[in-house]
């Protein structure tokens, strides 16, 4: 347990700090990428692959790590651009995302560098919609600035798995499904594909689901609905959000929430890709009501049920 303490203290340093760490690379460009260090595992030179036969065209093979099989994703075709011509200086990034690990195929591995949140800008809404962006950056080097892309993961996890928004019939109570309409939640995500896995999953409901592509956006509109008269912890069933996010991380929301008298005991749940045993220590640690790991539809609407059953309780009619 000791060992889990520490990684708790050691990971979440930099929570309140708005802070991140990002591995820069490249995918055998010229372009600069990166992906969360928190999500990192590991980093080895592309070892043998062993072919699998009829799978998605972005595996390139599965590699064994240390006795575990690990699919691996050409990162440059999963985001579209056309195959690298040569693979042999490529390296694999191995990643746990969504409870799930999987390794990337990428180019030349450059640097960790160490960032704050406000300086993570969401990509320009002039790229559209069909990009594999979640935020962008941008380092110095050699006294010019160059622009960093930070990679949307789950968008590329969830074009090779389909992910399913089917909610089971015994997870409903049936003596309360209707209050579910109507009501209304906040959700903080930059990546649009995990906005829509819930909004496709809690709609099934009659729940209201009001977006916010970052932890700052979420915070003026809670302060401005508060600015208003507007009572936001009756108004709002509950807020959920990534941990991490340009402008201001989940963690900081979450400080944030807490010390605004008018929006203190709103209920905070922390719905993320990271994965790891320190997960509920970091919950606590924040002040939090609860942790999800994505993308489970079941186990969050027995989340927003369980929360519609307290509010329900507290103010029978």
């Amino acid at each position: 347990m000791s060992g889990v303490l520490a990684s708790v203290d050691q990971r979440t340093q930099l929570v309140g700090e708005n802070r991140l760490e990002l591995l820069l690379f490249y995918l055998h460009s010229r372009h600069l990428f990166a992906l969360n260090v928190f999500k990192v595992k590991e980093v080895v030179k592309l070892p043998h692959l062993n072919i699998i036969p009829h799978a998605h065209p972005k595996i390139s093979g599965v590699a064994n790590i240390r006795g575990e099989s690990i699919p691996v994703i050409d990162l440059r075709q999963a985001i579209c651009m056309p195959a690298a011509k040569n693979i042999e200086d490529s390296n694999l990034v191995i990643t746990e995302y969504n409870r799930t690990v999987q390794g990337f195929l990428i180019g030349k591995v450059d640097q960790i560098v160490n960032m704050t949140w406000s300086d993570i800008m969401p990509p320009p809404t002039s790229v559209g919609k069909n990009h594999y962006l979640t935020a962008l950056t941008k380092i110095q080097r050699d006294g010019q600035e160059q622009l960093v892309e930070i990679i949307d993961v789950e968008k590329v996890l969830a074009e090779i798995v389909e992910y399913e928004v089917q909610i089971s019939d015994e997870i409903l109570d049936k003596s309360i499904v209707n209050e579910f309409v109507g009501r209304k939640i906040l959700h903080a995500d930059d990546s649009p594909t995990a906005r829509k896995q819930v909004s496709d999953t809690l709609s099934q409901l009659g729940i209201e689901i009001i977006p916010a592509s970052n932890g700052l956006e979420a915070l003026n509109m809670l302060k401005g609905w508060a600015d208003k008269g507007m009572d936001v912890e009756k108004e709002l069933l509950m807020v959920i959000t990534d941990a991490e996010m340009p402008a201001m991380d989940g963690y900081r929301l979450t400080y944030e929430i807490r010390n605004d008298n008018r929006l203190k005991n709103l209920h905070v749940v922390l719905n993320t890709s990271l994965s790891g045993s320190f997960n509920q220590a970091m919950v606590e640690k924040v002040g939090c009501n609860a942790f999800l790991s994505k993308f489970q539809p079941d186990l969050l609407v027995e989340e927003v049920q369980s929360r519609l059953k307290a509010v329900l309780t507290s103010n029978p009619s």
